[in-house]
Formats: C-alpha cells, structure tokens, sequence
C-alpha cells in the first residue's frame, strides 16, 4: 500500500518546496519587512554585513523557491547561505544544534540541497512537461 503512494512524489515534492520557501521567505520578510514583529523584525536594515545579506537572500529565493521559479539555484543559494548561517551563527554558541538554536538552519540547508538536486517538483513555474 505505502508503495503505491510513490506515485505522488511530484506533489510531494512540490509541497516540500512550496512550504519551505513560503518558510525561508517569511524570515527575509521579517528581516527586511519587520513583518511580521518579531526578535529579528528589522535586523537587516540596522546592522550591515551578514544579516543583511542573509535577509535578501531569504526574501528573493524564498520567492522563487515557492513559486518555482529558477528552483535549483536559488535552493543551492538558499542551502549555502544556511551553512554559512550555521557555522557563523549558531555553532560558536554551543556544539549542539539544540542548544545553539541551529536546528533549523540545519534543515533548511538539507532541503534546499535536496531541492537544488531534486527539482521543483509539481505546480512550479519552471517545471517543463
């Protein structure tokens, strides 16, 4: 029965990538936005350097990723900011990823690897037929 439900993997896959991306595009919102209000509302347009940049990176590939559009380098992109994120932020803190608070940058690199390699999957701009 399980076998049968692998004939849903574009949908799947267009799931991961829509949710991630409406995801990472809500961090860049804050940052760049101040919305929604939060720890980090504004973060990027008072201090300069890596927030900043990691701000815009997460508003405009957060975008494309969601709609589908460019999926594979703007996940690769997404993916490699959140290793840099990792290493430059979380992991100085605290060799745990629980106790640093790295846990979702951690996730966030791994499935936006797995989308650069992967796809977009289903219901994207760029998918071809």
């Amino acid at each position: 029965m399980l076998a049968s439900l692998s004939r849903y993997l574009p949908q799947a896959l267009g799931l991961l990538r829509i949710i991630s991306g409406l995801l990472f595009l809500e961090h860049g919102t804050q940052k760049i936005l101040s919305f929604p209000q939060g720890q980090a509302a504004g973060m990027a347009l008072t201090f300069a350097g890596p927030p900043a940049y990691s701000g815009f990176i997460e508003l405009i590939a957060g975008a494309l990723i969601a709609i589908g559009l460019w999926t594979r380098p703007a996940a690769l992109l997404a993916s490699g900011t959140m290793a840099v994120a990792y290493f430059y932020a979380h992991a100085p803190k605290n060799f745990f990823p629980v106790n640093n608070m790295g846990d979702a940058a951690i996730l966030y690199c791994f499935v936006f690897l797995y989308l650069a390699v992967a796809g977009p999957g289903a219901w994207s701009v760029d998918r071809r037929r």
